[in-house]
Formats: structure tokens, C-alpha cells, sequence
């Protein structure tokens, strides 16, 4: 079926709302607002690290996703975002429930898991079909666009919860904190799932029901897609290993308040806000390869400065890493989704997507696992390692920074000298 640039112009708009609306939820669920429920439940610093790293995990179901071939997308992308949201929002339900701490635990845990399931089974279709209204010359620059607006209106919309949570949880009323948190939760589904039943969608190539193995080993097979699938797991290691433990290190060691946190997000997305256009420009004219060689690096530079973070210069530190953070993101993003972009053929695209974000998101989720005992070891000895003072985090930041550097060389050394 055939749409007028007017009709997709319109989509192209709700897309935009759709992935502003879509980064709200994910504040709300991730970072020191995890850390806030999870402090509430109980759970240690390791297991929140644990289960901060579940949306890693749960790339790997984007691997069965390739096994579905929907006759629409827009249909099945409708259904699962619905019980992907409301699972989230039972995050913020389970803790005020009169059950048992255990059972809470459990629950909790499940709903978590579950939510990341479904919506990875569904985001590389989602994903195809949305940026299919985009001009392949015009990708950078779209993604850019559709990042600053996620990033402006994500700024008051985090600093406003995050002091209306503030304002209860210090006050000791956890519970209203968490029910309001739930009914704005219910809101962005609601207005999310408006935006994907408005948006047209246009028929795509290879609608037949190929088997998974039969998808998997065609991606397998291009050999530029593995090389740029890479870069995810140079991403994947380095992020997975430090950030998953930093939302309990700036609640609880570094003493930070949400509002707090939310101020040094804003000032993250304020610098991602000028120069998201700069790396699209970048990318458009040159390659993302080499976008994403220079983003790594800036982002390793972030790391080194979590590595010299403590209770004295914390805020200090903290903010260096926040607007380094930002200036790499204003990039990463769209580079690791565009190089696969850029190396496979429409009809390949979400399966490429689905390999490449299954295999980094296994090692990603594992990295945390592994360093989990870690954290909780140097916690358990007083912060102290082979005799001298020092954090987990700044440990796992220097092992995140080594591996980002090594990235960097990567995506600059092979992918951007190849076509």
C-alpha cells in the first residue's frame, strides 16, 4: 500500500513521540530509580547491579524474534508494548503490597524479567518498521532530531519526578511516592500506545514465514555484519561491567539525592542536545564507523572519571562523567543501530539487529554477573583492595575504559576503512 508524504510525514512525528514517550518509561525503571525500589525491597547493592543488567539479558530474545514474522507489525508491536509497559508499572506496585518480603522479591524479579522479554521480542520489528518512513540519506539526522526531543522533554520530566519522589520517599511516604510513580507509568502507556495505532505502516520486503535458522544463518553469512556487530559487544562489556552498579553508588556511597541525579541527567541530555546534530552531520558525510570510533572514546574518557570519583569530589566527578556521557550518547545510539543499518539489506535489517544485540546483551548481562561477587566482595572488606581504599565502581570503571579505548580502535582501525 502506498502512503502520501503527508501520511508519512505524520508517522514520522509519532515516531518521534512514540521513542520521547518510550525513554520516559525507561527512566523510570533503570538507574537510581531501580536502585530506589529495590533499596525499598531490600536488595544488595550486587543484585541490584544484577537486575540493572537484565535489559542486556534480554537481547538475546531478540534472537526468537527473528523466528516471528507477523503479516503486520504494527499489530503484535501494539499488543506486547501494552504488557511490557504494565509490567513496569507493577514494579512500582509489588513493594506496597501486603505480601510477604520473600514473595515480593520474587515477584519483582519475574515482572522485571518478563517485561524485558517482551519487549525485546518485539523491538527489532518495531525498530525495521519505524525507521522504514526514513529516507536512508536521511537516518542521521532524523535520529538526531528524534533523540533531542526525547532529550528536552526528558529533562523535565525527570527532574519533576525526580523531586516529587524525593519530597516522599525522604519524608518517609515511600508508598505515595510509588503510586504516583505507577499512574504516570499507566499515563505514558496509554498516550505510547496512541502513537503506534496512528502510525502508518508500509509494506516491507521478505513477509514470508522463514524459520529462525534460516534468518540467522543468512546474517551470519554477511560478513560485514558480524564485523560491525563487534562494536556491540566492545559496548556491551564496557557499559554492563561499571554502569549497572552506579545508581546504588550515588544513592548510597556518594550520598546523592534523586533530584540530585536528575539534575546531572539534564545536564547530559543538555549536551547531548548540541551535538546530536553535529554527529548525525558527522555520520551523514562521513560513516558511522568512524561516528562511533569517536564516540567510544569520548565515553572512555567518562569512565576514567568515575574511576577518580569519591565521597569528597563526587559531585564534582560525577558531573564530568554525566557531560562526557552525554557527548558520547549523542552519537552511540544511532551508530550502533545504523552500522548494521549500513551493512544489511532491508530485509535483513531486524535480523541483523536481533543477532548482534542477542549476542552482546548474553555477554553484557554475564559481565555483571561476574562482577557482582566482585562488588560485593570490596563492599564486605570495608572498600579496601589488596590494602588500599577504593571503591568497587572505580574499579569496574577502569576495566569499562580499557575495553571502550579498545573499541575505539576497533570501529576506527577495520570498520571505517570498508564500504
Amino acid at each position: 500500500m502506498e502512503f502520501t508524504e503527508k501520511q508519512l510525514k505524520r508517522s514520522r512525528i509519532l515516531y518521534i513521540i512514540e521513542a520521547t514517550v518510550e525513554y520516559f518509561i525507561s527512566l523510570l525503571v533503570a538507574g537510581s530509580y531501580l536502585a530506589t525500589i529495590t533499596r525499598e525491597l531490600g536488595l544488595s547493592d550486587s543484585l541490584t547491579g544484577i537486575l540493572s543488567s537484565m535489559v542486556s539479558l534480554g537481547c538475546v530474545f531478540k534472537l526468537a524474534a527473528l523466528a516471528i514474522r507477523p503479516r503486520t507489525v504494527k499489530r503484535l508491536a501494539t499488543v506486547l508494548s501494552i504488557a511490557n509497559q504494565l509490567l513496569f508499572l507493577m514494579l512500582y506496585v509489588i513493594p506496597i503490597t501486603p505480601i510477604s518480603g520473600t514473595v515480593k522479591t520474587v515477584v519483582f524479579v519475574a515482572s522485571l524479567a518478563l517485561a524485558y522479554v517482551i519487549f525485546n521480542l518485539i523491538e527489532p520489528h518495531k525498530l525495521s518498521w519505524l525507521m522504514s518512513l526514513v529516507e536512508d540519506g536521511k537516518r542521521g539526522r532524523f535520529t538526531a532530531d528524534k533523540e533531542i526531543v526525547s532529550l528536552i522533554s526528558g529533562m523535565v520530566f525527570s527532574f519533576a519526578m525526580g523531586t516529587v519522589m524525593d519530597h516522599f520517599v525522604l519524608g518517609g511516604d515511600t508508598r505515595t511516592a510509588f503510586i504516583i510513580a505507577a499512574i504516570v507509568l499507566f499515563t505514558l502507556s496509554v498516550i505510547h500506545t496512541l502513537t503506534l495505532l496512528f502510525t502508518v505502516e508500509k509494506e516491507l520486503p521478505d513477509k514470508k514465514n522463514v524459520p529462525l535458522k534460516v534468518s540467522v544463518k543468512r546474517v551470519l553469512c554477511n560478513k560485514n555484519v558480524l564485523l560491525a556487530s563487534v562494536v556491540y559487544i566492545f559496548h556491551y562489556l564496557s557499559n554492563y561491567a561499571a554502569v549497572p552498579f552506579y545508581g546504588t553508588y550515588m544513592i548510597g556511597e556518594l550520598g546523592f539525592t534523586l533530584q540530585f541525579v536528575s539534575v546531572l541527567s539534564i545536564g547530559a541530555s543538555i549536551v547531548r542536545v548540541f551535538v546530536s546534530r553535529a554527529w548525525g552531520r558527522y555520520a551523514d558525510k562521513n560513516s558511522f564507523a568512524s561516528m562511533t570510533a569517536w564516540c567510544f572514546a569520548v565515553l572512555g574518557l567518562a569512565y576514567v572519571c568515575v574511576v577518580f570519583a569519591t565521597p569528597g569530589n563526587g559531585a564534582v566527578m560525577m558531573a564530568l562523567y554525566y557531560i562526557l556521557h552525554g557527548i558520547a550518547f549523542g552519537g552511540v545510539n544511532s551508530a550502533l543501530t545504523n552500522l548494521v543499518f549500513d551493512y544489511a539489506s532491508l530485509e535483513d535489517r531486524a535480523a541483523a539487529i536481533g543477532v548482534s544485540r542477542a549476542v552482546a546483551g548474553v555477554l553484557g548481562f554475564f559481565t555483571t554477573v561476574a562482577v557482582s561477587p566482585f562488588v560485593a566482595y570490596v563492599q564486605e572488606n570495608g572498600n579496601t583492595l589488596f590494602g588500599m581504599s577504593v571503591y568497587a565502581q572505580q574499579v569496574t570503571s577502569a576495566f569499562s575504559a580499557i575495553v571502550i579505548f579498545c573499541g575505539a580502535i576497533y570501529a576506527g582501525k577495520v570498520l571505517a576503512k570498508r564500504k
